[in-house]
């Protein structure tokens, strides 16, 4: 008799409880609801890309618009100018970097030239025949034992640097003089985006910096949530108008007023868990086209977002932490599994999967990953982890040529002035 007494006002318990509208479980399950409903998931089942799809769609690419672009504020490259003969024509040397497990960094493209570092963080400027005009260091004998990787930003005449320990500073790009060098508290983790007369940078504390061109000082800045752990991975801005847009180890999209450092919006699209795991989170770069914000990472997740609001367009499942490339109304990118995929961009419907690596056996590709692409004219040139560069028809599809660069770690592609450069550890290779 007790036991059934003891049931009977526990089933009333819960109920006054758990089934109230007003009761903080429903209003939780609400809450959850309604952030949820706008959201269009194009696939529902969660499950990775492995196999072609639509392999025979012929993509029309004749209303492709070419550019000459290698400096974008929204990483926004398209299709550029680039007939890919693959034939090799400079080689710009400078000292091999140790203990490196990527190659993750862009040098600066001039009309006679280039720029780049070295692994004591020194800088390197070229001539067009890859001869040194000049190489300056502005590092102690102690801040070069901790081997400085560089970012770099031009501003006319000068030449804008953040690195891995926590310096920046601004040189002069016709002679490698020191303009002025300041100290951060933390290292840098970002590429550098610049804007009228202010850059934008973020540390590896997830702070946004802003600072002034001339002098370096400090116009703002803005922490966003930490995570217990260092990323493995760079984190990405653009600049949109008046708005900074960027990225953190916890999967957090926050846009940011240019002037002030106020937040707009900010959208969160990972759960609290990740915190613990940001040495393994790794998300693309921020790509726009002016409207939406596309970008993916290797949780299985491909975003299109909202600029003006930070609403998301859509989620399709794909599985990749490279940089997509938006050209009309497509976008393209690779899975890190090796599968180029084409989306819709306005609805994201996967239209066309073409596997890329299918020349690999299966032992063999579980070991490589792309690391990057650009696309010249109407092909696509992918970098991966095996030191190769794999040149695919857009239109068809179709692998037309496979070239070996390294039998190491090699960067992403760049195209500048219809050449291709690619960097290996100790080179930058210039193709025709």
């Amino acid at each position: 008799m007790n036991r059934i007494i003891i049931l009977i006002i526990a089933l009333i318990f819960l109920n006054q409880c758990s089934f109230k509208e007003n009761s903080r479980i429903w209003k939780d399950k609400e809450n959850k609801l309604e952030a949820q409903k706008n959201i269009k998931k194009v696939f529902l089942e969660d499950k990775k890309i492995t196999s072609e799809f639509n392999q025979e769609l012929k993509l029309d690419l004749s209303i492709i618009k070419f550019n000459n672009k290698i400096i974008d504020n929204e990483n926004n490259y398209g299709s550029q100018n680039y007939k890919g003969l693959i034939d090799k024509i400079g080689n710009y040397k400078f000292s091999k970097f140790e203990d490196i497990n990527q190659l993750n960094f862009k040098p600066i493209f001039l009309d006679d030239g280039l720029i780049f570092f070295d692994k004591k963080g020194s800088i390197i400027r070229y001539n067009d025949k890859s001869k040194v005009l000049w190489k300056k260091n502005h590092y102690s004998k102690s801040e070069k034992k901790l081997k400085p990787k560089l970012d770099f930003v031009q501003d006319d005449e000068n030449l804008l640097i953040t690195d891995s320990i926590a310096k920046y500073y601004s040189v002069n790009i016709n002679s490698g003089e020191l303009n002025w060098s300041k100290n951060n508290i933390y290292p840098f983790n970002s590429d550098i985006k610049k804007y009228k007369n202010k850059i934008f940078v973020i540390d590896y504390k997830n702070t946004l910096r802003c600072y002034n061109v001339s002098d370096g000082n400090e116009c703002w800045n803005l922490k966003t949530e930490d995570s217990f752990t260092i990323s493995n991975s760079k984190f990405s801005l653009i600049v949109i108008s008046d708005k900074v847009i960027f990225s953190n180890s916890i999967g957090d999209i926050t846009a940011v007023d240019i002037e002030t450092g106020v937040i707009i919006w900010q959208l969160p699209t990972q759960s609290s868990s990740i915190i613990n795991e940001t040495y393994n989170f790794k998300i693309s770069k921020l790509v726009s086209d002016g409207n939406s914000i596309i970008f993916s990472n290797n949780k299985n997740e491909f975003h299109s977002i909202d600029v003006k609001t930070g609403t998301i367009n859509w989620i399709n499942e794909i599985n990749s932490n490279i940089t997509p490339i938006i050209t009309g109304n497509l976008i393209f990118t690779v899975s890190n599994e090796g599968y180029l995929i084409v989306i819709e961009k306005n609805k994201g419907n996967i239209i066309r999967v073409t596997d890329l690596f299918k020349n690999y056996k299966l032992k063999k590709r579980k070991n490589i990953k792309p690391v990057g692409f650009v696309i010249g004219n109407t092909n696509l040139y992918l970098t991966n982890t095996d030191g190769k560069m794999i040149i695919v028809d857009l239109s068809l599809g179709d692998i037309k040529k496979i070239e070996k660069i390294s039998g190491d770690f090699i960067s992403r592609p760049f195209i500048f002035n219809q050449n291709l450069f690619v960097i290996r550890n100790g080179s930058i290779i210039q193709y025709n």
